[in-house]
């Protein structure tokens, strides 16, 4: 089947972008892990003994980063749609995470234990409408928040993937009621054109109404 010309376009682009060629050099699975990195290398949210969850996980560049930090010390549990190969320290849940069955197997596999920092880098297939989209994408990103509320230790953080746009101010204000702080990140592997943006709330006390 022949490529769109848009889809020509954005394999051209993806093809010379500085980040995948990087990636493909350092062994890194995704372009996406220089995301985290760099949030990383400002905000210190990852560290040995910890408990993440990582969602939208696949092909698993964000748990691999993770994983290199753990360094054997701590437990990722990592969650996609999509199949994703296996990594050290890293129990992977395939399903929709949108299912109850599938959210059930993620608390199960928290055994009774509350995590220490939850990742989400989840985006839905986009149809190219921007409202349909951005209402998709705020759906996802509230179920990650609400797995937030049921799983993070008190004093966790959470990071999220949020495109602006309808939904997202709301969103902003949810997140500053239930942590100490939010701030938005927007690394430099973020392309110039994407409206998405990373949340960041540190400190979870749960919502204060």
């Amino acid at each position: 089947m022949a490529r769109s010309k848009s889809s020509s376009r954005w394999l051209a682009e993806h093809e010379k972008d500085i980040f995948v060629q990087k990636a493909r050099a350092d062994g890194w699975r995704s372009r996406a892990v220089f995301k985290l990195q760099e949030i990383q290398e400002r905000d210190q949210i990852i560290r040995p003994n910890m408990m993440v969850v990582d969602l939208g996980a696949a092909p698993g560049g964000w748990s691999q980063y993770v994983s290199s930090l753990l360094g054997g010390r701590g437990k990722i549990i990592a969650l996609d749609i999509l199949p994703m190969d296996a990594l050290p320290d890293v129990v992977f849940i395939q399903g929709d995470f949108r299912e109850e069955e599938v959210l059930a197997r993620l608390l199960a596999e928290l055994d009774g234990k509350k995590a220490d920092l939850i990742i989400s880098d989840m985006a839905p297939n986009m149809s190219g409408v921007k409202s349909v989209d951005q209402a998709k994408s705020m759906y996802l990103n509230e179920l990650a928040f609400d797995l937030a509320e049921k799983s993070l230790a008190d004093g966790g953080n959470f990071l999220v993937k949020v495109f602006h746009g309808s939904g997202f101010d709301d969103f902003f204000r949810n997140l500053k009621s239930a942590f100490l702080s939010v701030a938005s990140r927007k690394p430099q592997a973020s392309r110039d054109r994407s409206q998405e943006v990373y949340l960041l709330a540190k400190g979870f006390r749960g919502r204060k109404f």
